[in-house]
């Protein structure tokens, strides 16, 4: 079964169609608001639908009157024992442990792919991510980007989605032109000459001098006193295939690659703007017009004229954005326009932008722009990743030698390492600050989740690892596990831990769906709490060890429960591109 969830909403559906065929309820009801899902308060039961609460008022009855009749269906459903009515209307089901037992045995079958879902179709959908100013090296809330949208694409392959990582290039911008100029400081600098302090307005860290080096060796003297349209062109194209090396190798070094990388500069030279801004103008969005005054405090360079305007404001906009500047150069939005347009032509309707929180202030116009490029046939969802505060042991950490003004990304990995740096990137939503420790990510304890996590898949590990002194190989092989008698767990910690599994497969498609890879880090942290306590348990109480020497049936049952954690975890964590330890060593 690979969504228990799906299994009783039909069920729940079918016991409606009947008290309608029976004449109890009227026809036509509305049943697409009906859901399944554990109650709030585990003492209540099992699952709970909110079926009474919706149906009741179009069906003309009181709440608990439309329950009570649904009650009486639900009560001699299989595998349910039990029904109750709480509250208005709810209804709360304790189902069977023999299902539970069931559902021990889908996952000791699927293994790690357990939760794989066919949600997605296949559709296709483009996540991109990361997008750092070729300009240097990638600090810390780069990285949260990174992970973030590695693991939301990994969950979506996982929910059955296709989807294509990508990686845009802002190489055409003001930027990589200080970049360049930045770079023949350093190289003059390379060649001997002294250059002093860095000039406000360039770029000051230290990672432009082995660029400099490489071309001070490549080139020699060929730019050293060349005037600056000679050479500008020149090194802005290496410092650019300089700094995208860097770059690749900081996101190798965290586990990200990119199938796809698009430059801004090779969509402008194309002419991707005019034809994405002709595509606006030919549905009469493009406007030359005067924007009111910004809110508030004028600023004090500010005056009224006319500008190239998008109507942006028909598609839920604050104002129209100007896509010109006034030297008649485009603006970056109809850079942005012309990329996403791209896109869309490539065959993307569906797109997952991730983007730092600085630019909240940009979703609502570039979602306007996809919707008008396509008459509202694609969409646009962006996730804004909020900072990342450094700290080591409780003290700020801001600076950096190598960057010059921020902690880079690889030192950050390399002082904890790839799956610690990544599954603490995801303890939080993506819209909430996060405060990173090095010394407490890396803590033994049960207040750091990367640890708790981890530890109770070695803990899994370590439990099938001593199987072997007691156990053939082939019994305890998963298929042999998911047939030995799985009715012996009956212990309510144990069938809770099975019921916490179980929902595995529906929180993969929640979170697919929700774009919220967040999710996983929640319920991996649940799945290993649930499990420590049956860990603790046989600690004090010696017959609810997981293996019994006296026991085999007994044991191998457990042992099926504790294999079942570790594939759930493993396939959680896989989610994350972080690996499952088998051992842990202080």
């Amino acid at each position: 079964m690979r969504d228990l969830f799906a299994h009783f909403h039909a069920v729940v559906i079918a016991e409606i169609e009947a008290l309608v065929h029976d004449g109890q309820v009227p026809a036509g009801l509305d049943l697409s608001r009906v859901t399944i899902e554990p109650p709030r308060d585990p003492t209540h039961g099992d699952i709970a639908t909110n079926a009474a609460m919706v149906l009741a008022k179009p069906a003309g009855m009181n709440p608990r009157a439309f329950a009570e009749k649904l009650l009486a269906r639900l009560k001699t459903a299989e595998d349910v024992t039990d029904a109750s009515v709480a509250g208005p209307g709810f209804i709360n089901l304790r189902i069977a442990d023999s299902f539970w037992h069931a559902r021990l045995a889908d996952i000791l079958a699927a293994g790690p792919s357990y939760g794989d879902s066919e949600m997605g179709k296949g559709r296709r959908v483009n996540i991109e991510y990361v997008s750092a100013n070729p300009t240097g090296p990638m600090h810390v809330g780069h990285g949260r980007g990174a992970v973030v949208g590695d693991a939301l694409a990994a969950l979506l392959e996982k929910a059955g989605f296709q989807v294509c990582r990508e990686y845009y290039i802002n190489d055409a911008g003001a930027q990589v032109d200080v970049l360049a100029r930045s770079l023949h400081l350093r190289y003059r600098e390379a060649l001997g000459e002294t250059i002093g302090d860095i000039p406000e307005g360039l770029y000051p860290g230290e990672y432009l001098k082995d660029a400099a080096v490489i071309l001070a060796a490549r080139d020699g003297k060929k730019f050293l006193d060349a005037p600056e349209a000679e050479w500008i062109a020149a090194l802005r194209d290496f410092a650019i295939d300089t700094m995208m090396g860097l770059i690749r190798e900081d996101l190798k070094a965290l586990g990200v690659e990119h199938e796809v990388i698009t430059s801004e500069r090779a969509i402008t030279k194309a002419g991707g703007i005019e034809t994405a801004i002709a595509t606006l103008e030919s549905q009469d969005l493009v406007y030359v017009g005067v924007l009111e005054p910004p809110k508030g405090k004028l600023p004090d360079d500010w005056e009224p004229r006319e500008q190239t305007l998008f109507r942006s404001t028909q598609f839920g906009d604050d104002v129209d954005r100007p896509l010109k500047k006034s030297d008649g150069s485009w603006t970056y939005f109809a850079a942005d326009i012309a990329y996403h347009f791209d896109k869309v032509r490539r065959g993307f309707n569906e797109m997952i932008d991730i983007w730092g929180a600085d630019h909240g202030g940009y979703v609502k116009r570039m979602q306007a722009a996809v919707t008008a490029l396509t008459g509202g046939k694609a969409g646009l969802d962006v996730k804004l990743c909020q900072l990342v505060n450094l700290f080591d042991k409780g003290q700020p950490v801001r600076m950096s030698k190598r960057a010059g003004t921020f902690v880079t990304l690889r030192e950050c990995v390399d002082q904890v390492g790839k799956d610690v740096f990544r599954f603490v990137m995801l303890i939080r939503r993506n819209d909430q600050a996060l405060d990173f420790d090095f010394a407490k990510v890396v803590e033994q304890s049960k207040d750091n989740p990367v640890f708790y996590v981890q530890y109770a898949h070695a803990r899994a590990s370590s439990v099938l690892r001593h199987a072997v002194e007691q156990f053939r190989t082939t019994e305890l092989a998963p298929g042999s596990l998911a047939q030995t008698k799985l009715a012996l767990l009956s212990d309510r910690d144990e069938i809770a831990v099975i019921r916490l599994l179980a929902q595995w497969p529906r929180l993969v498609e929640g979170a697919a769906e929700a774009h919220e890879p967040h999710r996983v880090a929640f319920y991996l942290q649940e799945v290993a709490a649930a499990f420590h306590g049956l860990w603790n348990k046989g600690n004090a109480d010696a017959s609810l060890r997981f293996i019994q020497a006296d026991e085999k049936d007994v044991t191998l049952a457990r042992l099926a429960l504790v294999q079942a954690v570790a594939f759930v975890i493993a396939s959680g964590l896989a989610v994350f591109g972080v690996e499952p330890l088998a051992e842990m060593r202080a």
